[in-house]
């Protein structure tokens, strides 16, 4: 607790009991609370409100000095009101602040405030409204760049052998090839027979052509 802090309790709590005995009789002493008060993580500019809330209904409002607060939550202002044991929550700039504190009758309290952004408690939701009717179709936009080239593919497998095809027709006859080697001479015949026939061969030669003659002379 800084020095300022501490001195602001202190005079708002001898305030308190300054005054006087009768007042208290028709008045329930109120419950105050001091500190620091941040939001969003910075402290709270000069006269930024600090308000308190119980039930949802605000109860006491004051302005940040010096990044500090000062704030008396009296019940005697709220007619039919009784405080005594309930929570209360504060907010900064109204932005919802995450401490809490029980009101206490004649309490006083230090309490640094932090509150973010965005965490205000807003109304009451309203009915969703109808929807509109859809929009014209936007223009095209441009064509995107091309895309990266692929990667070649792996090789694939060598495919089965297909069936063999149907006999082709004959093809035309081949020239003549040239003429073979002589075979070898055959071995000579008997010489003594080859005499015999060729005699015979004279003989009968003879032997016709007289023939012949005879058959003219008749």
């Amino acid at each position: 607790m800084t020095k300022t802090r501490f001195l602001t309790l202190v005079m708002a709590l001898a305030l308190l009991l300054a005054i006087p005995t009768a007042v208290f009789a028709q008045r329930v002493p109120p419950h105050v609370f001091v500190g620091t008060a941040s939001l969003d993580g910075a402290s709270a500019v000069d006269g930024a409100a600090v308000t308190a809330w119980i039930d949802g209904e605000q109860v006491a409002s004051t302005h940040a000095d010096g990044g500090e607060y000062s704030l008396l939550i009296d019940q005697s202002d709220h007619e039919d009101s009784v405080f005594a044991g309930k929570s209360v929550s504060f907010k900064v700039s109204g932005a919802n602040a995450a401490e809490t504190a029980d009101w206490v009758q004649g309490g006083g309290d230090v309490l640094n405030l932090v509150a973010t952004t965005g965490s205000g408690t807003g109304g009451t939701t309203g009915e969703a409204g109808a929807s509109g009717d859809k929009g014209d179709t936007g223009a095209t936009g441009p064509a995107g760049a091309a895309g990266a080239d692929g990667s070649d593919g792996a090789d694939g497998a060598p495919g089965a052998d297909g069936a063999a095809g149907a006999t082709g027709p004959s093809g035309a006859a081949g020239s003549a090839g040239p003429a073979g080697p002589a075979g070898a001479d055959g071995a000579d015949g008997g010489g003594a027979l080859a005499l015999i026939a060729l005699i015979i061969a004279a003989v009968a030669l003879l032997a016709a052509g007289g023939s012949y003659m005879m058959g003219r002379r008749a």
